[in-house]
């Protein structure tokens, strides 16, 4: 089992916050099923003001790759994500178009 930790920021608007809070409390079905089947196990976002955590643990037969090109032929998945655009900003240093950003390892408590 793989697990990735991600970040990713909200537009700082109180009232576009709790709406993207409240479409993450009745997901699509069709989206659930992207994830589940590319082989991610649990998925977890959290969120601090307009800061956002997504911590995701996946078979070790996950690719962000493959998972991307799945994504890119999959209507539903599409709408969804240009809708979530609506509520997300990139971070500073994200390339064009890179939405959610893989976070480095710097601790682990043994």
């Amino acid at each position: 089992m793989k697990k990735y930790c991600l970040a990713l920021d909200l537009k700082n608007d109180p009232d576009l916050i709790q709406e993207y809070k409240q479409f993450h409390q009745n997901v699509w079905p069709e989206i659930i099923e992207s994830i589940t089947s590319s082989g991610i196990k649990n998925l977890d976002i959290y969120s601090v003001q307009d800061r956002l955590f997504m911590i995701i643990e996946a078979e070790d037969s996950f690719s962000f790759e493959e998972k991307s090109r799945l994504d890119a032929s999959n209507p539903k998945v599409q709408e969804w994500e240009e809708l979530m655009w609506k509520f997300q900003k990139a971070l500073p240093r994200a390339q064009p178009g890179e939405k959610w950003m893989l976070m480095d390892k710097i601790f682990e408590l043994k």
